[in-house]
């Protein structure tokens, strides 16, 4: 049985308890027995997030070894992803915004939770860059932690062979934290388990049906971003018909719904942009396994609706500045999600901990990550192959100018 198989497995599991439970009003037995073991995994993923991102942005930068390279065809390809890695959790907001699919379902609990107050908008930018990375670390701000990281990578390159014994620190370094992550992750659905119990214990059934306008708001969000962000990128500058483009995806697309592996369709959609969007192999061989690193368009759609909607169902009216804070954790830290199981908890995690919203909120949304993990993919790959065609459509005309 796949994780996600056993996170929903676990979901309706705690579910189907915390009625029972609910209707004996046996609160005391989910609250002091089961509680301590969702708290136990929430701890675990705080352990790891730190280590994890730090080894992975390391990696991630310093794998680009051509600098040359990087600063055109890198460059455009970085700048592209980005961009439409920060409309896309920009889209989730506003979504999540007009549609509030938390509102009206007040959940109290034992402590209380206050969003941080966040600095002016100089200041949010300044205090990006740290001061003292040994304190960002140990402080977990992540912002800083990934400018940090991404610096380091990239002067990796710069340094050359006197770097080489760092690289391979880091790399085998970063090999040891996915696999604390695929241990930790194993335990996800007994985590999961553990938090909603007490969640459905104290206040029923009516607690999961807000995550059906959830579903909703991320198909909706996925094929929005795709349609006008893609459609119009691919018909601007690559001056590509977004009915082609669309349909000579379309395989990368449906491989990518299934499997929800970016990884794992890299082959499909390398074959698809080569021979339906006539991509050369130069850029595609570059850009695509790039993209699959770091491209994750639908995993911050996915953060912006999901951290709106814990914090509209913890009561938490977040200011426009805490929500920018949202957007720009939810975009660099999606960099950092590569090769790594159950990444959109791992992200989640970190974008409510940037604005002080509860870490429990991400049971709720745990169980169906299988569904949110499939339009979350088929954008990343579909955002891969519009990136793939745009590149290579501004080196074609840059080589031709040169004729």
């Amino acid at each position: 049985m796949k994780l996600a198989t056993k996170i929903f497995v676990g979901l309706i599991s705690g579910v189907i308890l915390g009625l029972i439970l609910s209707a004996a009003g046996a609160t005391a037995i989910a609250d002091n027995i089961i509680q301590p073991f969702g708290d136990l995994f929430i701890r675990l993923i705080k352990m790891l997030i730190v280590p994890l991102v730090f080894a992975t942005l390391v990696v991630g930068a310093s794998s680009v070894s051509d600098v040359s390279k990087l600063s055109r065809i890198g460059g455009k390809t970085v700048g592209y992803y980005l961009c439409t890695t920060a409309i896309a959790i920009t889209i989730g907001v506003i979504l999540a915004n007009i549609f509030a699919p938390g509102v009206g379902l007040s959940i109290s609990t034992d402590l209380t939770y206050q969003a941080k107050e966040t600095p002016g908008i100089v200041d949010t930018i300044l205090n990006i860059v740290p001061t003292n990375p040994i304190q960002a670390l140990a402080d977990g701000n992540m912002l800083q932690i990934i400018i940090f990281s991404l610096f380091i990578g990239i002067c990796m390159n710069l340094v050359g062979r006197k770097s080489e014994p760092v690289k391979n620190f880091f790399d085998g370094f970063a090999e040891i934290m996915y696999k604390v992550t695929e241990i930790i992750m194993s335990l996800a659905p007994y985590g999961v388990f553990a938090l909603i119990v007490p969640v459905v214990t104290s206040h029923g059934p009516a607690v999961l049906l807000p995550l059906v306008k959830v579903i909703l708001l991320m198909y909706v969000g996925a094929i929005i971003h795709s349609l006008i962000v893609y459609g119009t990128a691919t018909k601007l500058i690559a001056k590509m018909n977004p009915v082609k483009f669309f349909k000579g995806v379309m395989p990368a697309t449906l491989v990518g719904f299934s499997t929800c592996s970016s990884s794992g369709t890299l082959p499909v959609t390398i074959r698809s942009t080569q021979d339906n969007l006539d991509v050369s192999e130069e850029v595609s061989s570059f850009v695509l396994p790039l993209g699959a690193t770091i491209n994750m368009d639908g995993a911050a759609l996915y953060q912006g609706i999901a951290a709106l909607f814990v914090a509209q169902v913890y009561g938490i009216d977040l200011t426009v500045l805490q929500q920018f804070t949202v957007v720009l954790t939810g975009a660099l830290a999606s960099i950092g999600s590569a090769g790594v199981p159950g990444a959109g908890l791992i992200i989640l995690t970190m974008v409510l901990q940037s604005v002080g919203l509860p870490l429990e909120g991400i049971a709720l949304v745990a169980g169906v990550d299988r569904i949110l993990d499939m339009a979350r993919t088929a954008t990343n790959v579909t955002g891969d192959a519009s990136c793939a065609v745009v590149v290579d459509a501004t080196e074609k005309r840059r080589e031709e100018a040169l004729a």
